[in-house]
């Protein structure tokens, strides 16, 4: 690994704070042979095979028609666990040599990592130690224990679960599988960027989400070894901007959720932020509620589901679209592993966003039948009514008034103006809540 001053990671570029964009970011390598090579991620190619899918890559001609650019999609989320996370993992598996195999592997990870190398581990035949934070989801937990690893749950933190893993490592003789400052890992990963080249090989610019930079290390290398002039730009959340600040020598803070997980990394790794000084044209960031319209967009446009992360290129298309007007541009949707509650938060937000959930409050005289008469009236405008609220104590009406809260699904903003035109046209105040 490469150690890094501060003059040496803030050397360069410049940081809008109002676009969230981040300038060029080419800064010569420190020494004379790359640490990843196009070869290597072509040797990974021809080890993955039948192990990974190639997975499909396709023009998107409705998001093209709303971004303004030619949007191409890798469908990773198709994998066997739903994750990019494979092809790094499995290609690190088939390097180890046989004294390694026989002792077996360790790796930390709360997610899409640990599934990714305990299924292939249990394919090779190799024993997998998996450490977990204690946070981690029953149901993430329980995926990894089902390809056969052995879970352990450790600390409340990714760092403390990190240095356990690295103490299991010294003391029963693992491989610490790193998920992502690992040169084998990233050849696996930029496997996808042939991939990508090989289905589309016009591609002005690929999007790649960042956490701690090995998928967009390896698809950087692959990319711009085999056409030099295409344009790669990195996609990290305002909530954990690591690889900005490790590159750039900024100092953004750092947050401490995001719906985007699994690009969640508070220390990017050394090599990672050599390839992205050396490769990466740019860097932007996107907040949480364009990743949300992201993801509602992939689902029912594409009718394909996306973790956050996963919606993260995307989300910058959605953000920045004179960034890539005109443009042939690929993305990867590198993740499919969404909770189903953040899933159903994400949908019914999305909703109220584009009008089609709304709330409204009616006033009216709390005489027999307004009920019935305010239902009715929603329903000849053609609205659902999903949930009512009936309030009598609790407002500043006179007492012989009643106040009615609706939420209600529509057709969209303009036809939420036309219900509260129909109310207000049969004598009852009615405002959007």
């Amino acid at each position: 690994m490469i150690a890094f001053s501060a003059f040496q990671i803030s050397a360069s570029g410049v940081f809008d704070a109002k676009s969230h964009i981040v300038g060029p970011l080419r800064t010569p390598l420190r020494h004379n042979r790359p640490m990843l090579t196009l070869q290597d991620i072509r040797d990974a190619a021809t080890r993955l095979q039948g192990h990974v899918l190639d997975t499909p890559c396709v023009e998107s001609k409705t998001l093209s028609q709303i971004v303004g650019a030619q949007v191409f999609l890798k469908f990773e989320n198709l994998q066997f666990t739903a994750s990019f996370k494979e092809r790094g993992a499995c290609n690190r598996l088939t390097l180890l040599t046989d004294a390694e195999r026989a002792r077996g592997v360790v790796a930390m990870s709360a997610g899409n990592h640990a599934q990714g190398v305990a299924y292939h581990a249990q394919r090779l035949g190799l024993r997998a130690v998996i450490v977990m934070p204690r946070f981690t989801p029953g149901v993430k937990v329980e995926r990894t224990r089902g390809f056969g690893a052995e879970v352990v749950l450790h600390g409340d933190t990714l760092e403390e679960a990190r240095a356990h893993a690295y103490a299991l490592a010294d003391a029963q003789g693992l491989t610490f599988v790193h998920p992502y400052d690992d040169e084998g890992v990233a050849a696996g990963q930029g496997t996808l960027g042939l991939e990508m080249l090989q289905a589309v090989p016009d591609l002005d610019t690929l999007v790649i989400a960042v956490g701690g930079g090995g998928l967009i290390s390896g698809v950087a290398t692959a990319a711009k070894a085999l056409k030099p002039g295409i344009e790669i730009i990195g996609v990290q959340t305002m909530r954990f901007p690591a690889m900005v600040n490790a590159v750039k020598g900024t100092s953004h803070p750092q947050g401490t959720s995001t719906i985007a997980e699994g690009i969640a990394v508070g220390t990017p790794g050394k090599i990672t932020q050599e390839i992205v000084k050396r490769l990466v044209d740019d860097l932007v960031l996107v907040d949480e509620g364009d990743i949300e319209q992201a993801v509602l967009m992939l689902l029912e446009i594409e009718k394909t589901l996306v973790e956050g992360a996963g919606a993260a290129g995307l989300a910058a298309l959605v953000r920045y679209p004179e960034r890539f007007k005109g443009k042939r541009v690929g993305l990867v949707l590198c993740g499919g592993n969404i909770d189903p509650l953040l899933l159903a938060a994400i949908i019914e937000r999305g909703m109220v966003r584009s009008g089609r959930l709304a709330r409204i409050k009616v006033s009216a005289r709390d005489v027999p039948g307004v009920l019935a008469r305010i239902t009715a009236t929603v329903a000849d405008a053609g609205a659902n009514i999903e949930e009512v609220h009936h309030q009598r104590a609790f407002t500043m009406l006179a007492a012989q008034n009643v106040e009615i809260e609706l939420v209600l699904q529509t057709r969209g903003k303009t036809h939420v103006d036309e219900v509260l035109t129909q109310l207000r046209t049969a004598g009852m105040q009615a405002d959007l809540i």
